[in-house]
């Protein structure tokens, strides 16, 4: 009798009322706030790399272009004034990224990609996109144009992203592969049309480290890779202009004045400066020497003004990136959380790589941007919005 009493007892005790679920829900989710909105080690780091590597940008960009832009525009002011307009504006896509929850992009992320095409479909338009020197890589009128090329880039990254995390937590990863490539090999055939076989590189970069990341078996991957690098050959010797950059690249001093004119006077700049450069400002390949001194040959300006040891700090700072991004990777909360800062880190270093490979004359010309420190609007606010996301991931960091 005592247990069955017992028992009826326990039965009998009242369940937690509606109001103390709420209060208990509300609790947790307050907790959970307040640990993510915590500035992590790892948080704090990645700010203070990025905030370093965007005002580089912002004081080289500057010396880089006064020459220029006082021949042109009357004023040595006017190329850092847009610099500096495009910095304000990626400081607030980087807020903004970094106060909104990364898992939010998950959801639209077929929304994303699906603009994104749109988007690269309509610069081939002719009248819509704007065209500079053979290329149709705009929208938009004066100083105001968008590249959607840039764009493309994270949609793909998250596309990818969401693919992966959502299969890859079924178990079923090689399921991904299909409807990546598909939508990868779409938006590259879009962007070689422009033609942009730079930015059709760091797409690659992108989607080939997520998958890696993903969980892609490596016989498949190296497949891949295999298919990439042959298409990107295939893509580089169809066109006369990309086949004499690839050649020239190998050879440049035997076409100096022609093909191989602006690796060798990037060249001539970063050897001039020595170990500790001729001082900033003090550039002379500026002085129209050196094509695209203050976008995408800036790094050559930064050897030649700040010698070897700038080159080096410079390098310093995208190595701290990747070590810093892959950190956050390994930490991330959840498997999407961990391939978007996979991809953002692939992005940002192997963009970098492109770039300084080809100022340094060890890989052929593609037209890359230096990520935040080149000159450029869409590029600049695009990747800037891009460490936002990385940083918010950061935060919440386990």
């Amino acid at each position: 009798m005592p247990a069955t009493t017992e028992r009826v007892r326990t039965r009998r005790r009242p369940a937690p009322s509606h109001g103390r679920r709420r209060a208990t829900a509300r609790a947790r989710s307050g907790s959970k706030s307040t640990s993510t909105s915590r500035a992590t080690p790892l948080f704090v780091l990645l700010a203070m790399d990025v905030s370093a590597l965007v005002v580089v940008g912002l004081v080289m960009v500057l010396s880089a272009s006064s020459v220029q832009a006082l021949r042109d525009f009357g004023s040595s002011w006017v190329v850092f004034e847009r610099q500096a307009m495009w910095v304000l504006i990626g400081a607030v896509a980087l807020a903004l990224a970094v106060r909104t929850d990364y898992r939010r992009w998950q959801r639209p992320a077929v929304p994303l990609m699906l603009v994104a095409v749109g988007l690269l479909v309509v610069v081939l338009v002719p009248g819509l996109g704007v065209s500079v020197r053979g290329s149709s890589r705009w929208i938009g009128t004066g100083q105001f144009r968008i590249q959607p090329s840039e764009f493309a880039k994270l949609a793909l990254l998250v596309f990818t992203a969401d693919i992966l995390a959502r299969r890859g937590a079924k178990g079923g990863v090689r399921t991904a592969l299909r409807p990546v490539l598909l939508m990868f090999g779409l938006a590259a055939f879009l962007v070689m049309a422009q033609p942009d076989m730079g930015t059709t590189l760091v797409l690659g970069c992108i989607v080939l480290a997520l998958l890696f990341v993903g969980g892609i078996e490596l016989r498949t991957l190296g497949g891949v890779m295999g298919l990439a690098a042959g298409g990107a050959l295939l893509l580089g010797l169809v066109e006369s202009y990309r086949r004499a950059r690839l050649f020239s690249f190998l050879h440049p001093m035997k076409d100096a004045g022609n093909a191989g004119y602006q690796i060798v006077q990037s060249l001539v700049g970063l050897g001039s400066g020595h170990w500790t450069g001729l001082g900033l400002g003090a550039s002379r390949a500026k002085w129209g020497f050196l094509p695209n001194a203050y976008t995408d040959f800036i790094f050559a300006i930064i050897g030649e003004e700040l010698g070897l040891i700038g080159t080096l700090l410079v390098i310093a700072l995208f190595v701290a990136f990747a070590i810093l991004g892959v950190r956050t990777a390994l930490k991330a909360p959840d498997r999407f959380g961990a391939l978007v800062a996979a991809g953002i880190t692939a992005w940002v270093v192997g963009q970098a790589l492109i770039n300084i490979g080809a100022v340094i004359g060890v890989l052929p010309v593609t037209g890359v941007p230096l990520p935040f420190i080149s000159f450029g609007g869409s590029s600049l606010v695009i990747t800037m919005g891009a460490a936002g996301i990385l940083l918010n991931i950061a935060r919440q960091t386990r």
